[in-house]
């Protein structure tokens, strides 16, 4: 039943007008999400239990843990693909709302400039994410992570703390990182396809 419900749901969408925009629908929908919701969740779901600090006490190393992931990498990506999802999802309730298809994006100027700026609103927040992860993660996860414990009132201020399956974590923020960079690309090329499949409309009338 539920899922009749979602496949319903999806047709009854408003598909993107251009060819990029439907395989950018595809990559991001099934292959980005498949990635982070199973890849994902085996290289990171554990990653606190083995998380360990010399010395090896629970309160040590879940103080340095919380020093060293801020936030979760599962949690910033999630967020990430829900918070880039916001204007596709709000173009699709308008274009609903409105009874919009596909040609009609193309033909009227008002639908193609506000699905541009869906689409330029997009690659904005893709920016910002990639920005933020470069912040908050770098580009390379290190074996040994040195903790500042100076605010437990231990005699050593400076704790050595082993990360588990470092290099699994490089490859797959280099991952993340590449998903990012694909996605943008296709947001590009799909304002440029839009553009250029407008002027050939007004070349036709």
């Amino acid at each position: 039943m539920s899922l009749n419900y979602i496949k319903n749901f999806y047709e009854g969408c408003v598909k993107p007008p251009t060819v990029i925009g439907q395989f950018h629908t595809l990559f991001f929908g099934s292959v980005r999400m498949f990635f982070l919701g199973v890849l994902g969740f085996a290289v990171y779901g554990n990653e606190a239990l083995h998380f360990s600090c010399d010395p090896d006490k629970r309160d040590i190393n879940l103080f340095c843990y919380n020093q060293f992931r801020p936030i979760t990498p599962q949690v910033f990506w999630a967020l990430q693909l829900v918070i880039v999802l916001v204007p596709g999802a709000i173009f699709h309730l308008y274009a609903a709302c409105k009874s919009i298809n596909q040609e009609c994006i193309l033909q009227k100027p008002i639908y193609t400039v506000i699905y541009i700026f869906s689409v330029l609103l997009r690659i904005t927040l893709e920016v910002i994410a990639f920005w933020l992860q470069i912040r908050l993660f770098g580009f390379q996860v290190k074996p040994l992570y040195l903790c500042d414990a100076a605010s437990l009132g231990k005699k050593m201020t400076i704790i050595k703390c082993m990360v588990p399956e470092h290099v699994e974590k490089t490859i797959f923020l280099i991952a993340m990182y590449t998903f990012t960079v694909i996605t943008v690309v296709l947001c590009v090329a799909e304002v440029f396809e839009i553009v250029f499949r407008r002027l050939c409309f007004l070349i036709r009338q």
